[in-house]
């Protein structure tokens, strides 16, 4: 049975703005297990992105408590993965060099590691290529095997395929999931799109508008692989939908990357 791995209880944050203090969440309760694809879905400024860099350890001014493992969360560390929308590599650095990161090639193990998930994330023959050489889904991929470099117990995924077009949004849908399969990485995945959503998760946490509280937890009982043409997905994808239509200020791509 999969332990627990991720344990936030009474979270809220707030931001003080020139036109006062902003609540982002508040009262946040959620628990993940180990292995378990959490997609997190709710309207612009329901605090998705503030939920993430708070479990990733890049926001440390909040209430509650962030736990992961046993540990409460303090900061960033090699146990914690980002992904943002944009690929972030280096433009000077190959492939294989970008996925090093500030590890040196020259160490064997760094060099296993390496061509390890250049081959998890399909990117045979591209290990000498420049990020200028590579399409925006292949970016993504490198990105993705950096993130992974240092086994992180949890990966967050900040709506990283948000810009791409929907034929290759679609195929990195599947490549993540092959790769989660494979690597059993524990993934918390921000999104806009309703679709995106119910195919890649086990469950789907839809946040309220601001402040940001969970409103539902939607469980995905649909074997993998899914197909988004099925009556079963269709059916949970109109639950979804439903849930989110109930409130206001509804800013979601439905359909997006079919």
């Amino acid at each position: 049975m999969a332990q627990l791995l991720l344990n936030i209880t009474g979270l809220s944050k707030q931001f003080d703005t020139a036109k006062g203090r902003v609540k982002a969440l508040h009262q946040v309760e959620l628990r993940i297990k180990e292995g378990e694809f959490i997609t997190v879905i709710g309207p612009s400024g329901c605090g998705k992105s503030t939920l993430l860099r708070i479990i990733a350890g890049l926001d440390v001014q909040y209430s509650g408590h962030v736990r992961l493992g046993d540990q409460e969360i303090e900061g960033p560390g090699i146990d914690k993965g980002f992904i943002f929308q944009e690929h972030r590599l280096f433009p000077w650095l190959t492939v294989e060099k970008n996925i090093a990161a500030d590890l040196s090639l020259r160490d064997p193990e760094v060099r296993r590691r390496v061509n390890e998930l250049i081959e998890l994330v399909k990117l045979e023959g591209f290990a000498k290529a420049y990020p200028k050489e590579l399409s925006g889904g292949m970016a993504q991929r490198v990105a993705i095997a950096r993130a992974l470099l240092r086994n992180p117990r949890v990966l967050l995924l900040d709506e990283p395929f948000g810009a791409l077009d929907a034929f290759t949004r679609a195929h990195m849908q599947d490549v993540l999931l092959d790769i989660w399969r494979t690597n059993k990485t524990t993934m918390i995945f921000v999104t806009h799109d309703i679709d995106e959503a119910v195919f890649l998760a086990n469950r789907v946490v839809i946040l309220k508008p601001r402040p940001g509280e969970i409103k539902h937890i939607v469980p995905v009982d649909l074997p993998y692989p899914r197909k988004k043409t099925t009556t079963s997905f269709q059916e949970l994808r109109l639950r979804v939908l439903k849930l989110l239509d109930s409130m206001d200020e509804l800013e979601l791509t439905d359909g997006a990357g079919i």
